[in-house]
């Protein structure tokens, strides 16, 4: 008898041809990015036409790389690949009016749950009935966030965690809550596929998958450095090579960010299902934040970066 999680269903659900990306940061143009290259019809959506010229440029930028090493003797077939993706998205700051003709709707918005509850709650007022409602989040729970849509929609809710860079990274974690249908998780599979991603299955439970190992292996290593046992240099040397790791923890942590690291640590001890053990707070890790030393994005972290 197979697990709940990875049953498969032969009924149908409809056939996802429109998709609408919310949030035209680097997660959601890297969503916008990938479903174009597949051939969907993709609308990006934001708050600000700024937002959007900012998503836009992130995709031109990305798009130039993928077509240079595509076709690295052909200029002129390098823009015409850049054009057949441009021509698959289309931009919008109305929220309502482009969900109401989505067959799929991706949020990637701001990790904050009283935000994508409000956003969530006006589209299912107008979405069809038949579109799905996915989340990109990486550290709040996906019932949470679903519970204040109408019971049908909750069985068309489910969490589509990209990883960072959407177009080089190949996981897609496809997180099912207890509510959602067979047909619903089976065309998350094959939408996940399609835009050239390996899905993985994975119940609604605190960090999923990747970030469930990832996190507390990260604060555990801020905790060494905590009780003065080693230097974040050594630290990742040693899981470098000693664990043939390509990246040590703490470089790691610099490139997810470090208060995005604390944010999701944070909310976990709020949550209070793990180990208090598991999420117990790092004082240099704190102290990092208040010092707005954030890793990679603030040009300094743990270590500097030019």
């Amino acid at each position: 008898m197979m697990l709940p999680l990875l049953r498969r269903s032969y009924s149908t659900q409809r056939a996802i041809q429109s998709v609408m990306v919310l949030g035209g940061g680097l997660m959601g143009s890297g969503i916008v990015q990938v479903a174009a290259q597949a051939g969907y019809k993709v609308t990006m959506v934001d708050t600000s036409e700024k937002a959007l010229d900012n998503g836009r440029s992130i995709i031109q930028k990305s798009l130039a790389r993928v077509a240079r090493k595509k076709f690295a003797d052909s200029e002129e077939s390098q823009r015409e690949f850049i054009q057949s993706v441009f021509a698959n998205i289309n931009t919008s700051t109305d929220t309502t009016q482009v969900a109401s003709t989505s067959d799929l709707i991706v949020e990637a918005i701001v990790e904050n749950l009283d935000v994508k509850q409000k956003v969530f709650s006006s589209m299912d007022k107008v979405a069809p009935a038949h579109c799905i409602f996915t989340s990109n989040t990486s550290s709040l729970p996906i019932t949470k966030i679903a519970e204040i849509t109408s019971s049908s929609r909750q069985e068309r809710f489910a969490g589509l965690h990209f990883f960072n860079p959407v177009p080089a990274m190949k996981l897609v974690e496809v997180v099912r809550t207890d509510a959602v249908s067979d047909p619903v998780f089976d065309a998350l599979f094959e939408f996940s596929t399609k835009v050239g991603k390996s899905p993985v299955a994975c119940k609604d439970t605190p960090g999923f998958i990747v970030n469930r190992l990832l996190v507390p292996y990260m604060m555990e290593a801020f905790r060494i450095i905590d009780r003065g046992e080693a230097s974040a240099k050594d630290i990742d040397t040693a899981m470098k090579l000693g664990a043939g790791m390509p990246m040590g923890p703490i470089e790691l942590a610099d490139f997810v960010g470090l208060d995005t690291m604390k944010f999701i640590v944070d909310g976990w001890k709020k949550e209070g299902s793990l180990d208090p053990a598991l999420v117990k707070s790092s004082n240099v890790l704190d102290e990092m934040v208040s010092q707005g030393r954030l890793g990679r994005k603030s040009g300094q972290g743990f270590f500097e970066y030019k």
